[in-house]
């Protein structure tokens, strides 16, 4: 075996030193770059409210997970749907990292159906994370003679909305084309809020938008108490405290109506979801969407976001959202197709 000298042992150190002293660890650049700056979030909704919320408690814990702990400020957002924010993170901020948003789930895939007014790529987002997905439900008030979604097949049942195109619209005219239903659409009700009122005075029978993490902040003790029956659970996930509630993958006949049903969800799957606009390097991407993950494991976020009734702690990664809008992307034309139908009320 060949003999390595004392002097090529020193040489090959002292070169390594004067790489390492002359170019820093990308660590401490992306450190060195945040260190005294400020971090916009950029939350698509007015004050007060949900998104808000979470928005400004995040603000709270995410600075000290960004190297060089810069500060986070909340900008608020609202307009269009949410979509204004998503419009100016994508193309109207610096991309150098110092900008975030935070958006509604389904305005990544309003390009796709169409709507002129999203004007970005939701594809080269840069997405960070979310701190939990979202489960629907299609539930009827207990007093309504239905105990299955086979029996929800043989008679009308009224359900709330907001308006014709309103997201618990849509999602009834899902349910009527994939499952054979009678969902006959009541609109006039904003929110969910409104359609429980309605529900326990007898104005309506039941509501196809049901929102899970909402229910058990609002009415925890519905389900337990079975005031409401859950006829079918959707979203990115079976919930295991559902067990007993068919899913609506499950309950699809053919492997269409499937991909119909994912790309119809994929808003459920993006939860809250947090964002970077396209072109930021790739050193405080990697950084950010660790310190993202890193904020929504802490404590203090987890005990706060619990004292706040933010919903669920189930993070996802960026890439995995950024999976979730590449997949629905590239579905078949014939299921786009399907879905921009079902998005618009027939006239």
């Amino acid at each position: 075996m060949p003999r390595v000298s004392a002097f090529a042992v020193f040489a090959a150190t002292f070169a390594g030193f004067l790489v390492a002293a002359t170019f820093p660890t990308r660590a401490d650049d992306v450190a060195e770059f945040y260190k005294g700056k400020v971090i916009t979030l950029t939350v698509s909704s007015g004050a007060g409210g949900g998104y808000d919320t979470l928005a400004r408690t995040l603000a709270r814990f995410l600075g000290k997970h960004v190297p060089g702990e810069p500060i986070v400020i909340v900008r608020n957002m609202a307009g269009s749907g949410g979509l204004a924010a998503a419009n100016y993170i994508y193309s109207g901020v610096e991309k150098d990292g110092r900008q975030i948003g935070l958006l509604q789930n389904n305005a990544a895939f309003e390009p796709l159906l169409g709507n002129r007014e999203a004007r970005f790529d939701a594809t080269k987002f840069a997405w960070l994370g979310t701190p939990s997905i979202e489960t629907g439900l299609l539930a009827v008030w207990h007093a309504v003679p239905v105990q299955s979604l086979d029996v929800a097949k043989s008679r009308e049942i009224t359900v709330a909305a907001a308006g014709a195109n309103s997201p618990p619209a849509f999602y009834a005219r899902l349910f009527n084309t994939v499952f054979g239903l009678r969902l006959k659409i009541a609109n006039g009700f904003p929110g969910q809020t409104e359609a429980f009122y309605a529900m326990e005075k007898g104005e309506i029978e039941g509501y196809a938008g049901v929102l899970y993490s909402a229910l058990q902040v609002a009415k925890p003790d519905w389900l337990p108490q079975k005031k409401i029956k859950a006829l079918l659970q959707y979203g990115p996930e079976k919930r295991a405290e559902l067990a007993g509630v068919p899913s609506a993958r499950e309950a699809a006949k053919n492997d269409e109506d499937r991909l119909l049903l994912d790309a119809a969800f994929a808003p459920l799957a993006l939860g809250r979801p947090l964002v970077m606009p396209p072109g930021v390097p790739a050193d405080r991407l990697a950084a950010m969407r660790k310190a993202v993950m890193d904020t929504f494991a802490d404590p203090g976020f987890v005990s706060e976001s619990a004292r706040l009734s933010l919903g669920p702690s189930e993070p996802h990664n960026g890439e995995a959202l950024q999976g979730v809008v590449a997949r629905i992307y590239a579905a078949p034309p014939g299921v786009l197709e399907r879905l921009r139908r079902l998005h618009t009320a027939p006239r």
